[in-house]
């Protein structure tokens, strides 16, 4: 039985650990643990392997045949360090990314930027009241903003900038709720990163709606050399695949 490293913290990885024990793997979830819900949920391994050199010990200690990297698509540092452990010692990785929003209708009206500094400068550029939806850890390029709405997971005791409004809420979102609080908070501009998928998606076409500006970070590039697949099935077969 081939033992799966599944590096995981996103509902697309839940759905994978599930599929590949109904094929027959032997799965080990591992989740950074950086929120409460993450710390008390299902995974073997919560937290850290100390970097490249920890996970690729863990990799050869632990009789790993096969990795997939479903963390989110803007944890970049996990993605890295899974590629160069995995190159270093030898195991196939995959890298399972849910589907972005380029392709959404309205990606063509939406102010890319490359990082967040970009996407804090824009928000400034533009005027009016700022929602972020971007996650706790990116909120520091944001300080010099002074009328936000940042909507965490999860707040965790660090002080509120002056100016801010934080509300803790996690997806799925609904329409109506994103248009509600587009328009009790009255946002002019929404801050995303392009994280894709269904659950948190509910807020652009709320934007549309009521002609938010939105800025949007791209997603950070993916580690040459990475087969990448963005479905259950596909990364099942890409399992079996290995022999």
């Amino acid at each position: 039985m081939v033992r799966v490293l599944l590096l995981g913290g996103t509902a697309e990885a839940r759905e994978l650990a599930g599929a590949f024990a109904a094929a027959g793997f032997e799965v080990v979830e591992s989740v950074a643990g950086r929120t409460r819900q993450a710390r008390g949920g299902s995974a073997s391994l919560v937290g850290g392997f100390g970097g490249v050199d920890g996970l690729a010990q863990y990799l050869r200690t632990a009789g790993v045949g096969a990795v997939v990297d479903a963390t989110h698509p803007f944890a970049a540092r996990m993605t890295g360090n899974a590629a160069q452990a995995c190159a270093l010692t030898g195991v196939p990785l995959l890298r399972f990314a849910r589907t972005g929003w380029r392709t959404h209708p309205d990606a063509s009206d939406w102010v890319w930027v490359g990082d967040h500094s970009q996407a804090a400068v824009a928000a400034g550029r533009a005027g009016g009241r700022v929602l972020l939806t971007v996650g706790r850890q990116p909120l520091p390029a944001y300080r010099e903003l002074t009328d936000v709405v940042a909507r965490v997971a999860e707040w965790q005791g660090d002080p509120v900038p002056q100016g801010w409004l934080i509300v803790e809420a996690r997806g799925p979102f609904t329409l109506a709720g994103e248009l509600a609080l587009l328009g009790r908070e009255q946002v002019a501009v929404l801050v995303s990163k392009d994280s894709g998928g269904a659950l948190t998606a509910a807020k652009l076409d709320a934007a549309r709606e009521l002609g938010v500006r939105v800025i949007m970070v791209r997603r950070p590039a993916a580690p040459d050399g990475v087969p990448e697949v963005g479905s259950t099935a596909d990364a099942v077969a890409w399992l079996a695949g290995l022999g």
